[in-house]
């Protein structure tokens, strides 16, 4: 994971290479191949929604993309729309960087100019925009000098403007030099710039552009005041978004997230966190109630104060009131010393009363004059004793038809409802899933001092497409397992993440004939339970596995485990590199 951050001029300097140059005769089976990227881009039209790698995509139609920019050129006239469509570019092109990096460049040193060189342009042609052919391209790790020249081919930024517009007297294709500049930046470390110098909505063949270092352009070129340093990373990525930043050491870990819902439950948290308001949180169980009260807590004015957390339904009802009230010494048999209860410990702070519909009526009538005077008395008292707490109380049923039943009084329930925020499950706020498992997977990597650092597609398939019954709980259950139960080759597979004969039913995991991973249905027991080679055998007869489709995925899965070096892959598979090059070359031409 820590090579996947280095520069390509300190991965060079270490491989000691100095300079690396290539031109239009780049191998074009190099890795990552089209079928490699293609095997990172996951379908789920179920819940409506396409991932590549851990990013959300989505799919649009050429038209309506050109009749926004015709829109926006309208509007705000061409610099400005230039401008926009530039920098949402760059935003795409930082995000595909950052797949690149943590799924193709754990290989070795030499091939990491190679990865740059091919998935950058191959990834324009993934994604519909343009098909681009390099032109030359120079990396000095000496100098931290880069130079490079590309044609593109069939831009849709150029058909559109034509189509709206009719022939330019500039060149039009803003979006792609904006992702070449986002993906340079991010890919090599330091600030590039491409600029468009043909475009075929010039009448030109095709488009071409030119890419160096930002410092290596005159100072007055335009695109340089498009992109500050602050802009190199987009608002919203994992590095920047303070709802997605976690502590890695001491102190409190905030709540991860990006999707919609989990955005809305985050602003509310913020707006109320200036003030000392009560919060009533609401969610099903294992949603992250108490996360979410530590980082209420963190960011509020209280962070310097105590961070008390009760749940209420593991504490008996005849010592619910001596721990959230304290104790007088002789109030009852036992009771050899006082001592304060979690009122006092959190007063100058926040208390966290979870499950709190568990608590008796009795309690709740004395946790009530708590709530409403600030005012709380040990057990076996008489001397009122005041208390400065932010009280936040959770629950995972619904508080309302509680007080309907009659177990839940009304007015407490008025007196912790004056800021209810209700927190989305985990199959609700999907886009979080890809975030939480790269957080879990290097969490309990680095708490057990395992070398785990990825995923295989199929792992990955199944955490998105899983439902998640116990929520961001169960799924962080899922990858400490996974953690432990990985081999030595610090790859998490379907079998590492559930145990034997537990993995769920619509979990992909072997291929069948229509090229689905799933489990058998005809070998009585689940994929994963057979003992040795003939378990596996007979898992993939029954799944209609037929010999090709065997051979391909045994190729595909060792090179995903290898990072891409296919030398390590072919040791694997027991191979020799060219053999399993001649392999996958008969695989791609079928």
């Amino acid at each position: 994971m820590t090579e996947a951050r280095l520069t390509l001029a300190e991965v060079m300097r270490q491989a000691g290479r100095s300079q690396i140059t290539a031109d239009q005769n780049w191998d074009s089976g190099a890795s990552p191949t089209f079928r490699e990227m293609f095997d990172n881009l996951k379908f789920s039209p179920e819940d409506g929604r396409i991932w590549f790698g851990d990013q959300r995509m989505m799919l649009l139609h050429a038209a309506a993309y050109g009749a926004l920019r015709q829109e926006l050129i309208a509007a705000l006239g061409l610099e400005k729309t230039r401008e926009l469509l530039m920098r949402m570019g760059h935003v795409a092109g930082t995000r595909d960087a950052t797949i690149v990096r943590d799924r193709w460049s754990h290989g070795t040193s030499g091939d990491v100019a190679s990865i740059f060189f091919n998935a950058g342009a191959r990834l324009h042609g993934l994604e519909g925009l343009v098909k681009v052919l390099p032109g030359q391209f120079t990396l000095n790790a000496d100098r931290e000098s880069y130079r490079g020249t590309f044609t593109w081919h069939g831009s849709v930024e150029a058909a559109e403007h034509v189509a709206a517009f009719g022939l330019s007297t500039i060149p039009v294709c803003w979006m792609l030099v904006g992702y070449a500049n986002g993906y340079a930046s991010s890919i090599n470390g330091t600030e590039m710039l491409y600029k468009e110098i043909e475009c075929t909505a010039m009448g030109a063949p095709c488009c071409r552009c030119v890419g160096r270092p930002a410092k290596d352009w005159a100072e007055g070129e335009p695109q340089v005041r498009f992109y500050s340093v602050a802009e190199l990373v987009p608002r919203g990525s994992r590095q920047t978004d303070n709802a997605s930043n976690t502590a890695s050491g001491p102190g409190p870990q905030m709540v991860i997230g990006v999707s919609p819902a989990f955005r809305a439950a985050r602003d509310k948290l913020e707006k109320v966190a200036g003030i000392d308001a009560t919060v009533l949180l609401e969610g099903e169980s294992g949603v992250g109630k108490e996360m979410f009260t530590a980082t209420l807590h963190a960011i509020s004015p209280r962070a310097n104060g105590p961070f008390i957390a009760v749940n209420c339904a593991a504490i008996p009802d005849t010592l619910i009131e001596s721990e959230l009230f304290g104790v007088e010494r002789g109030a009852f048999t036992g009771a050899t010393v006082s001592r304060p209860g979690r009122f006092e410990r959190a007063s100058g702070g926040t208390l966290f009363l979870d499950e709190i519909s568990s608590m008796s009526l009795i309690a709740q009538g004395k946790l009530l004059r708590a709530v409403q005077e600030g005012v709380i008395e040990r057990v076996g008292g008489v001397q009122p004793i005041k208390v400065d707490v932010r009280l936040v109380a959770a629950t995972n049923v619904d508080l309302r038809k509680e007080v309907d039943a009659g177990r839940f009084r009304q007015d407490l329930y008025f007196r912790l409802n004056v800021f209810p925020i209700t927190l989305p499950p985990l199959r609700e706020r999907r886009d979080d899933i890809p975030l939480l498992m790269q957080h879990f997977l290097e969490r309990y990597s680095a708490k057990y001092g395992r070398k785990v650092d990825m995923f295989t597609t199929q792992a990955v398939n199944a955490l998105l497409r899983y439902d998640y019954p116990g929520n961001v709980r169960e799924l962080q259950n899922i990858i400490e397992r996974a953690v432990i139960s990985a081999g030595t080759d610090g790859v998490v597979d379907v079998q590492h993440l559930f145990p034997p004969g537990k993995i769920p039913p619509d979990i992909p995991y072997l291929m069948d004939s229509s090229g689905v991973f799933r489990e058998s249905e005809n070998s009585g027991e689940p994929a994963g339970n057979g003992n040795g080679a003939n378990g596996l055998i007979a898992r993939a007869l029954d799944a209609g596995l037929s010999i090709r489709q065997w051979d391909e995925q045994l190729c595909r899965e060792a090179l995903a485990r290898a990072r891409g070096n296919v030398a390590k892959a072919a040791r694997m598979l027991g191979l020799s590199r060219a053999q399993l090059n001649y392999r996958l070359r008969q695989l791609d031409d079928t």
